[in-house]
Formats: structure tokens, sequence, C-alpha cells
């Protein structure tokens, strides 16, 4: 049984709740119309994860401290403005069930809206003195950009192989989560080697994580994202890799056919789903995941047991077998 993000935050709930409060004080501004941007973006905030390993990464590094909420808030400041410009350039109406700031007021508004909170990261360490934690933070901005313009290469020709979809995966998704741990365990006064170490760990969590996200596109039983979205804009996920290079020539050009011609028909999304299914391409990715969810633990083992250790593991286990 998976146990409850309330339950998996207990050693560090009040780090959390204080969290919360000063995130949305460093999102005030005096401009009437952005301020109550801002309120709404923190309205519909999402499940909290990434602050949840931060803090969780410092208390098993060393101890929560200033510099720790202060990394926490300058990674959702930095992540928020990504996922703004993210909803500009896919022109998406939706975001977590909410429509989205550019649906609200217009593209121009969304993309400065962006460029604000980007900046109030950046002066929220600049500030302080927070020089490390801003170094790594803006390496994953970097990496998350390069993903996606990768992935967006590479979507024309519909021609990812394994070793592209882990290098995309692994900017786009899995940088994030990496630095969100190294933060922590910086925040928390690691050395380089343990700060290294800990990026590891949320790098091969991100990966697990990712994959669990292409999962979904499969159905499954799972209540997660509407099935078939990820073809339907010809994203390349791990499943279909594997079940296109089963198949003979004839069948791959076929269903790379149905992909790059047929993917807004749901009658030939079902094809490409059975296909997959029927190619192994399910069982596949998720023993794939499996072994980066091992990996991830077995570097857990170096730390000490503590209470943060246990959330750690319990958190790791939740982004495995959550079902949205």
């Amino acid at each position: 049984m998976t146990l409850s993000l309330d339950t998996i935050k207990s050693p560090i709930a009040s780090e959390m709740d204080t969290f919360e409060i000063r995130f949305r004080d460093s999102m005030r501004t005096k401009v009437l119309l952005l301020d109550k941007i801002m309120t709404y973006i923190v309205k519909r905030k999402g499940k909290q994860m990434r602050p949840m390993f931060v803090f969780l990464a410092a208390g098993m590094c060393g101890q929560i401290n200033e510099s720790t909420h202060r990394g926490a808030a300058l990674i959702e400041l930095l992540h928020t403005a990504t996922l703004v410009h993210d909803d500009v350039v896919d022109d998406a109406n939706y975001r977590r069930g909410f429509f989205s700031v550019n649906a609200l007021w217009k593209n121009k508004v969304a993309v400065l809206v962006g460029d604000y909170l980007l900046s109030r990261g950046l002066l929220l360490s600049i500030d302080h003195g927070d020089f490390e934690l801003l170094r790594i933070v803006s390496k994953a901005v970097r990496e998350m950009s390069e993903g996606e313009l990768l992935q967006m290469e590479k979507a024309r020709r519909l021609d990812i192989d394994e070793a592209v979809y882990f290098e995309i995966i692994r900017q786009k998704t899995a940088t994030l989560i990496a630095s969100c741990c190294a933060v922590g365990a910086a925040s928390g006064g690691a050395d380089a080697a343990t700060i290294r170490q800990m990026e590891l760990f949320g790098e091969k969590i991100g990966i697990a994580f990712q994959i669990k996200d292409d999962l979904f596109d499969y159905g499954n039983d799972e209540i997660g994202k509407p099935v078939g979205i990820d073809i339907k804009e010809k994203k390349m996920t791990l499943p279909l890799i594997f079940a296109l290079n089963q198949a003979d020539r004839s069948v791959k050009n076929h269903i790379i056919n149905l992909i790059k011609n047929k993917s807004d028909k749901p009658k030939y999304i079902a094809e490409i789903i059975a296909f997959v299914k029927q190619s192994g391409g399910i069982e596949y990715a998720r023993q794939v995941m499996e072994r980066y969810f091992t990996e991830a633990k077995t570097i857990l083992a170096d730390f000490a047991d503590t209470a943060y250790k246990t959330a750690m593991l319990q958190l790791v286990e939740y982004t495995i077998e959550r079902k949205k």
C-alpha cells in the first residue's frame, strides 16, 4: 500500500508549512495584475514533491536551515517559470486541471510572468550569496531547455533510439529532481562527493519517474493523463521505442507512418497502443523503471538510517507507484 504524501512528509511537516508561507511572500509584487496572477499560481500548486526532495536531502546530509528554504524556493520559482513558458510554447490551455496563465491572460502576459519568476529566483540567491545553489539550479534549467529542443529536433524524423531517449529524459525531467537533491545536500552542509551522490540519486529517480509517466499513455487501469497523448504529440517513449526495435521493417514502417500521419485519429492510436502491448513494450519499460528505482535505493544505503532517509525512500516509492 502506497503511503499518502502527508504521511511521507511528516519529518518535514513544519518546514513545508513555513515554506508555503515564505514562497508566497517571495512572489509578492506591487503590480496589481502581476500579484493577481501570482496568487492564482500559488493556489493551483501541485503535490510539492520538489521542495520535499530538497528538505529531505538536507535532513539526510546535514541540517535544514535558512539556505535550505531559499534553495527550495529557488527551485519552485525557476521551475514554475519554465512551466508558464512551456504552456506558451505548447499552446496549452490547461495545467494540472486548471486554466493555464496564457489561457487566462494571453501569451504576452504569460511570457513576462515567466521572466518575472525567473528574476525573482535569481535575486533570491544573489541577495543571500547562495551562488552554489544558483549554479546547481541554473544548470538544471539549461539542461531542461536543451532536452526539450533535442526532443523537438528528433520528433520531426522519429529517429529516436534508446540512447537518445535516455538523454532527452535525463535533461527534461531527471535533471530537475537531481538538482532538488543536490541543492538540499549543499544547503545542509554536505561535501562535494555527497552532493554529487545525491545528485545521481535524484537523476535515477527522475528517469524512473519519467518512464512511469510514459506508461500512463498506455492506460493499464491507471488513472492518469488521457491515453494516447504522447502518441498524438508524436513523442517517442520507451515502450514504443522497444516495440519498434522488435518489429520487422514492414511493420515498423507501418507504425511510424501511423504516428507521422494519422496519430490524431483514435482508431489508429488504439492500433499503435495494441502493437506496443503485444510487442512487450509495457513490460520492458516497467523492468527498466524498476532497475533505476533499485539503483537509486542502493545509493541511499550509504546514508545513516534516520527519519529523513525513511521518508525519502517512501517518497521514491510514491513516485513509482503513483496512479497519476
